[in-house]
């Protein structure tokens, strides 16, 4: 199955699941709907609409809200933005991340620019989030949004047997690098496409993809004051990816290990 990956046309797929995904038709977006939830075990009744009758299409389940006060906001420092697992954390050595066991990719090449150096020498958490999981992404600090830059790419599936074989995955795969001025300093926040992700959006430019660009996108935000508190909605993946965060050279150690089950809202540190 990776080696297919290689070959299939990753982006038309995606263009159509995107479609797919906002069918409105009755028995296609319920039978699709049900048949996800049985086979990923989706927890409806954590879900603000717990019958999927009452939503629109299947992209409307997928990037379902929550009840309120379900996933509570911790005082901590820094929270998790999302539900997910960690794939890998830890710091950030000679500008190398690690991906997986023997495989490392450069800060440089993540966010397509030499990133500063305090975050060259700083540390970092990617989070991936399965099928089953709550798909709206959260801010993890209170921050100011500086930029944000849509890099074109591949779209392999971010999974974690390809994740272990695809070399440099997420500096290959198309993704949205955010910028953000924190109290403790400049935070990258990254979000990572795949295939069958088939649109990604912000709360602040709305859906980025589709189109899918061949060329870097660059939105500068400097004094327009986008200001996010902690655990605000910041983003969606309209079917699920990857976040990978990029924290500076003096922020406290995350109490963290590769494999850990993570909730929004819980303290990192």
């Amino acid at each position: 199955m990776i080696l297919l990956q290689y070959i299939l046309p990753q982006h038309f797929l995606s263009r159509l699941m995107f479609r797919f995904a906002r069918i409105e038709t009755l028995w296609i977006k319920n039978t699709c709907t049900r048949w996800f939830v049985n086979k990923y075990h989706v927890n409806l009744a954590e879900a603000e609409l717990e019958n999927i009758e009452d939503y629109i299409n299947f992209n409307d389940f997928f990037t379902r809200a929550l009840k309120t006060g379900l996933r509570p906001i911790s005082e901590s420092k820094l929270i998790s933005p999302v539900d997910g697992v960690i794939s890998q954390t830890g710091k950030i050595q000679d500008s190398q991340i690690l991906q997986a066991k023997g495989r490392q990719y450069s800060t440089s090449e993540l966010l397509a620019d030499k990133a500063s150096e305090e975050l060259e020498n700083g540390s970092f958490a990617t989070i991936y989030l399965s099928p089953k999981d709550y798909h709206r992404i959260h801010m993890p600090c209170d921050g100011v949004l500086i930029s944000m830059k849509y890099i074109p790419g591949n779209l392999f599936s971010v999974n974690q047997k390809t994740v272990n074989q695809v070399k440099k995955i997420f500096a290959r795969n198309e993704r949205l690098i955010c910028l953000f001025d924190t109290d403790f300093g400049v935070m990258a926040f990254v979000l990572v496409g795949a295939i069958f992700v088939g649109s990604m959006q912000t709360e602040w430019q709305g859906q980025i993809t589709p189109p899918y660009s061949k060329t870097v996108i660059n939105y500068d935000y400097k004094g327009r004051e986008i200001s996010l508190a902690k655990g605000d909605e910041l983003g969606r993946f309209n079917m699920g990816s990857t976040v990978i965060m990029l924290l500076p050279e003096d922020f406290p150690e995350m109490n963290l290990h590769a494999g850990q089950q993570l909730k929004m809202g819980q303290a990192l540190i």
